[in-house]
């Protein structure tokens, strides 16, 4: 195994001596068979191998800084078992106040503001339609004025995420679309990058307020999967069910709400009113329970 890592180090050395990393980056993740790569990977990912977990451990980690300390113990016998890892007890806090809605998940912040006549932002001059993202006409009218916020979650972090605030989720609407990275370099490069790929939409209703809330999970290259724990199917490439599937799954704050199988993207659409949290700024790193949103005042 030593000899791999050291490998690996000299590539990794070798590509920041190049300057070329974006370009490099960009052509590995996208200019591949997509959609082909991350079939393969979904099967790779579930071999119960303890040689192909600690080769796959060298190479996460000489690109990365993957750390499991906050996992909770557990026997990674696949891949896909440290992607989904949970965590410890007590390796989060959320904010318990009625008045603040608290971040989903781990990641890092993207693109936030208002959503000005129908538009969003994915990057610094790339605006994207919210019709094109939601394909509900009826739902986009209510995020009108409102706000939105897009969080990254890199291969690295938590994939898990969790009820924002008291709400029901009262429908999920589900998008096939392609498996384009979601990194930044792929979001700066793509127009309507989130509106291309695999995504579901869920909508909720806050039990505080009454109004209708989003979150809107986007897949991605070797990330096409998003479990839903109050759906009893696998939302992905070979899914061939209902576009639209209702429901009226409860969820508290805080109660973990299902997750995805690498790392992706969640896009939190909130209707007018709604404001940020001191500290929430585009490139912010957060935890999930973390302090992401104000309700309207009362």
């Amino acid at each position: 195994m030593r000899p791999v890592f050291n490998g690996l180090m000299k590539i990794r050395r070798s590509l920041g001596q190049l300057g070329a990393q974006e370009d490099l980056n960009f052509l590995l993740t996208n200019r591949i068979p997509r959609l082909w790569v991350t079939r393969c990977m979904g099967r790779i990912s579930k071999i119960e191998s303890p040689l192909l977990v600690r080769f796959a451990l060298a190479i996460w980690r000489t690109f990365s800084d993957l750390n499991l300390e906050e996992a909770a113990p557990g026997d990674y016998r696949s891949i896909h078992a440290i992607f989904t890892r949970k965590l410890r007890e007590g390796a989060r806090t959320v904010d318990r106040d009625p008045s603040v809605v608290a971040s989903p998940c781990d990641a890092i912040v993207g693109a936030l503001g208002t959503i000005e006549q129908g538009q969003l932002l994915q990057a610094k001059g790339m605006p994207y339609a919210l019709s094109d993202l939601l394909l509900d006409p009826a739902l986009c009218e209510q995020f009108q004025g409102g706000t939105y916020l897009t969080l990254r979650l890199t291969s690295v972090m938590y994939h898990r995420f969790h009820a924002p605030h008291d709400l029901t989720v009262e429908e999920v609407i589900y998008h096939s679309g392609d498996t384009w990275n979601v990194n930044p370099i792929a979001v700066k490069r793509i127009e309507r990058l989130f509106c291309l790929n695999e995504r579901a939409v869920l909508r909720c209703r806050l039990a505080a307020t009454g109004q209708t809330f989003a979150l809107v999970p986007v897949a991605a290259v070797m990330v096409a999967s998003i479990r839903l724990h109050f759906l009893n199917v696998l939302l992905n490439m070979g899914y061939r069910g209902p576009h639209r599937l209702a429901c009226a799954a409860q969820a508290s704050k805080g109660e973990e709400m299902g997750w995805f199988e690498h790392g992706s993207t969640i896009i939190v659409l909130a209707p007018p009113g709604f404001g940020f949290a001191g500290g929430i700024e585009s490139g912010a790193t957060i935890r999930m329970g973390q302090a992401l949103m104000t309700l309207p005042s009362t």
